[in-house]
């Protein structure tokens, strides 16, 4: 069984307030791969950065001052160019989520995990080297070309280092 995990996905994260070429020009391929996993009978799940109002406030928000991800808002939401459909979503208030890696871990026959989206170098690795630590024989990978980061040099840093840890970083 394979599990394909979509991270964060959001409005803000592609052309919001911290949008960025590269995470606009990956929605395609990530449109793609959903779709190429249901097909194929994978389990697809959504992971969903989610602030709160006093975001600027908290520990990340004066490390990281952009208002971003706040639940209920436009920005919170997954694109409508993704078709979420009736897939899990895991609203997560940091990078990793420890509720993800759970059910991952409860799910039986898991062969295989993939993870795509935003940001390659945050929420990507951060979630990628939790489940590898729950699941060290699971294959993790990575689909670079359905990822994306602040700049296309921490995008290559952050699959240089996953794949340092024996996580498959492929395009």
């Amino acid at each position: 069984m394979k599990l394909l995990i979509v991270i964060d996905m959001q409005n803000d994260f592609i052309d919001g307030s911290l949008g960025t070429k590269e995470a606009v020009a990956i929605v395609p391929n990530v449109a793609k791969k959903i779709e190429e996993a249901r097909g194929a009978g994978e389990i697809v799940v959504f992971t969903r950065d989610t602030h709160q109002k006093n975001y600027l406030e908290t520990q990340e928000g004066k490390n990281l001052p952009v208002l971003h991800c706040v639940e209920g808002t436009d920005g919170w939401q997954i694109s409508s160019k993704l078709k979420v459909g009736n897939s899990r979503i895991f609203n997560k208030p940091s990078f990793g989520s420890m509720e993800l890696a759970d059910y991952a871990a409860s799910l039986d026959g898991l062969e295989e995990i993939e993870l795509v989206g935003l940001c390659t170098g945050i929420c990507v690795i951060s979630n990628a080297f939790i489940l590898k630590a729950k699941l060290p024989e699971v294959k993790i990978s990575v689909d670079a070309s359905c990822c994306a980061c602040v700049t296309p040099e921490s995008h290559k840093n952050a699959l240089a280092a996953m794949k340092l840890c024996q996580i498959n970083c492929e395009s």
